[in-house]
């Protein structure tokens, strides 16, 4: 169901949101008006049953012929009540003082008025209803056993306060139905929000783990290729093994984008695949060593850091193979995990700096900027500077509580 804007106004100290009006259907608007005609008619009726018989009185004239015809037109410009309410419901209400037919036209305006639910609006165009319809009694002449004015201006007051608590108890029914609509808009809104924010942040996570996973591999498969493009003098037999590794890192890269992409094509309630860890270390190492780099490692017996902390410290350790593949062709690179349960994880990757003067590959300047951010999600602090004495040092501290830390 269509709506139109809604309009605030200020009702003394409180401040009131004005009821959006319903575009009435062409059958709604009709039973209206065939209602207020009726009531109209029942009124004439009424007024022309008392007239004394016999009587030359011109107004009865009046009632038989202009009196229909104010009330005809009374009920014409009640077509423009939603849109002049005001306006329209104090002519109405003015010019039925002069027509007992219009008194059906009077109390439309005056129950479509009340739905605004402004209250000195209302009271002002009710009073002046009854005000009117005591008019109205007293402007034909009647038999000769007259009801009693009081029980007719009762009856007016009975009619006139029935109409207002109708109107009333429409409006706030709009009100209600309008204000359960606008909070389901803003519960939309909210969800096609929270649905954009967790696609932007899925697709950060999708862009982070894709970096981590093929930078490593195609850094050192461009290493090898740079060698080859390098060294012209090397014998056959390290240009085969050359060309092998530079085959299997690229095959070992294509594998580890396809489990990537396996993640992404799987079932909300799939399962992962593993995930690396401090386990995986070792392995790192040596991929790293057969494709030419000088790593010097020793694993250490830390215990086993919860599986967030560990995959952190296997990127770091990561990224700082690639970027010494990169950035320092042939230097001695030295890899350091240490610390425990209790006093954190302090990971440090240090090269001795580029023993070959070869063109690196070109970078996307992304890597430590996510790892940054890996980094900063575990709760840890990470830095990466020049060494004074050559070379590159990456560091992280991770946070590592011993068990029942925090617990009371």
């Amino acid at each position: 169901m269509p709506w139109t804007a809604a309009r605030a106004g200020r009702i003394g100290e409180d401040e009131r949101v004005i009821v959006p009006q319903v575009r009435l259907k062409a059958w709604q608007q009709g039973w209206r008006l065939l209602v207020a005609a009726l009531l109209g008619v029942f009124a004439w009726v009424a007024v022309t049953a008392q007239l004394p018989e016999g009587s030359d009185d011109p107004r009865i004239g009046w009632l038989l012929f202009g009196d229909p015809i104010i009330g005809i037109g009374c009920l014409v410009a009640t077509l423009w009540r939603r849109k002049y309410p005001l306006s329209i419901a104090t002519g109405v209400v003015i010019v039925s003082a002069v027509s007992s037919s219009a008194g059906g036209a009077a109390l439309l305006v005056l129950g479509s008025l009340a739905t605004r639910r402004r209250p000195l609006e209302t009271a002002f165009i009710g009073f002046a209803c009854i005000a009117t319809g005591a008019i109205t009694e007293g402007i034909y002449p009647r038999g000769a056993d007259p009801d009693p004015w009081w029980l007719s201006v009762a009856f007016i007051v009975l009619i006139t306060g029935i109409v207002v608590a109708v109107g009333a108890a429409i409006g706030a029914r709009r009100e209600e139905l309008q204000s359960l609509r606008e909070r389901a808009e803003s519960a939309e809104r909210e969800q096609v929000a929270r649905a954009a924010e967790a696609r932007i942040v899925e697709r950060h996570r999708i862009a982070r783990e894709m970096h981590d996973v093929l930078a490593h591999r195609v850094s050192l498969v461009a290493m090898q290729a740079g060698v080859l493009g390098h060294r012209t003098d090397l014998p056959s037999d390290q240009v085969s093994l050359l060309a092998k590794g530079i085959a299997d890192g690229a095959h070992q890269a294509l594998e580890e984008l396809r489990e990537v992409l396996g993640v992404l094509r799987a079932s909300p309630g799939g399962l992962e695949p593993p995930q690396p860890s401090l386990a995986t270390l070792p392995a790192l190492v040596a991929d790293a060593r057969a494709l030419g780099v000088n790593v010097a490692y020793t694993p250490e017996s830390i215990g086993t850091p919860p599986d967030l902390l560990a995959r952190t410290v296997y990127r770091i350790v990561q990224e700082g193979l690639t970027n010494a593949g990169k950035h320092a062709p042939g230097a001695e690179v030295c890899v350091t995990v240490e610390g425990g349960e209790g006093d954190g994880l302090r990971v440090t990757v240090r090269d001795s700096g580029a023993a070959r003067g070869e063109k690196p590959p070109p970078s996307a300047g992304f890597g430590l900027l996510g790892l940054s951010e890996r980094v900063e999600l575990a709760g840890g602090e990470l830095d990466h500077h020049a060494d004074p004495d050559g070379g590159f040092v990456l560091t992280a501290w991770l946070p590592w509580p011993a068990r029942g830390e925090g617990s009371e």
